[in-house]
């Protein structure tokens, strides 16, 4: 493990981790995985150190079943025994409409997600709706959170490529992502859905939101890594000023409606290289590490990511471990 250094001139003195594991992680597996381990991965992510863990969707089951057990999960992380764990810890949830807006209030979530599209194509892949015609569904959803006091985070898909389109022009993203903002979202997270962006063009997307009057402090990158940029994708959002990055424990997740997406930037991957930064994140390395094991014992796989690998190997003993704790919880 990397000793931490100075932070370097440029870069932020602490980062907000957005973990997305249990929700944009677990939503691209085909297994169902059972409430109870779901439940026990928030926990054992929090105790990690990550204080912002998206926990699920309220999507209808029929286009996302493997988060169908949302109404489940939500009582499991508001039982007094997981509560004392997850005290200071912030749990948005993903909302698609006012239907998936009512479910969540119902369950008194403090903070939720609405996703939107920077194409026209994926806008019709995953929304079968135009960008316009999104952007009018998330106005009252985003109306209604705010006017019951939750706060409102926006996803903004293939903000760099579309499989469908080709290159993204950045002027696009920055339409769609002001609207988004304009609506009343106090957070846009810009995604590279199909992990191809470069790092030239994360600098010209945050210039030209920086142009358009859209400060740092209201922007927050979530990267795949298809083609291994990640992680440079991501130092170079730092050095524009950036402090919140989207990552999945263990590098969980995809996205089924693309099918070029890979998996997300692996959280473990992001907090070796920020610990050898001196940048904070409050997490621990190792316990992370030790619960991205775990998850991938209870699918059945070794974890891709590849600190995680390197710290913990994929050794059978791993997986039984893990089995074994969530027969505890």
């Amino acid at each position: 493990m990397p000793q931490g250094l100075a932070v370097p001139d440029g870069l932020p003195a602490r980062v907000r981790i957005h973990e997305v594991g249990p929700r944009d992680g677990l939503q691209n597996e085909k297994a169902i995985v059972p409430v109870e381990v779901k439940a026990e991965f928030v926990r054992r992510l929090a105790g990690a150190g990550l204080r912002t863990i998206e926990a699920t969707s309220f999507v209808h089951p029929k286009w996302v079943p493997q988060l169908a057990d949302a109404e489940q999960l939500m009582p499991l992380l508001r039982d007094p025994r997981v509560q004392q764990d997850l005290a200071d810890v912030e749990l948005p949830v993903l909302v698609p409409n006012e239907r998936g807006l009512d479910r969540a209030l119902e369950h008194g979530v403090g903070r939720v997600a609405v996703f939107g599209s920077a194409t026209e194509s994926f806008a019709r892949a995953n929304l079968n709706r135009t960008v316009e015609e999104s952007l009018a569904m998330f106005a009252p959803v985003v109306a209604r959170a705010r006017e019951a006091g939750v706060r409102v985070r926006g996803y903004l898909s293939m903000c760099f490529g579309d499989p469908w389109e080709g290159p993204v022009p950045a002027a696009q993203v920055v339409r769609v992502g002001k609207a988004l903002l304009d609506a009343g979202c106090e957070e846009l997270s810009l995604g590279d859905t199909i992990g191809v962006a470069t790092a030239g063009q994360v600098a010209v997307l945050l210039r030209e939101f920086a142009d358009a009057g859209v400060g740092t402090d209201r922007l927050a990158v979530h990267f795949h890594d298809t083609y291994g940029q990640a992680l440079a994708n991501t130092l170079e959002a730092l050095r524009r000023g950036v402090t919140v990055v989207d990552a999945s424990a263990g590098g969980l997740g995809g996205c089924p409606y693309a099918r070029s997406a890979t998996g997300n930037l692996a959280t473990e991957d992001l907090v070796w290289m920020l610990d050898g930064l001196g940048v904070e994140t409050g997490v621990s390395l190792d316990a992370l590490a030790g619960v991205s094991a775990w998850m991938a014992g209870q699918l059945g796989r070794p974890s891709p990511s590849r600190v995680v690998r390197a710290l913990r190997g994929s050794s059978d003993r791993d997986g039984r471990d893990g089995r074994d704790g969530a027969a505890d919880a």
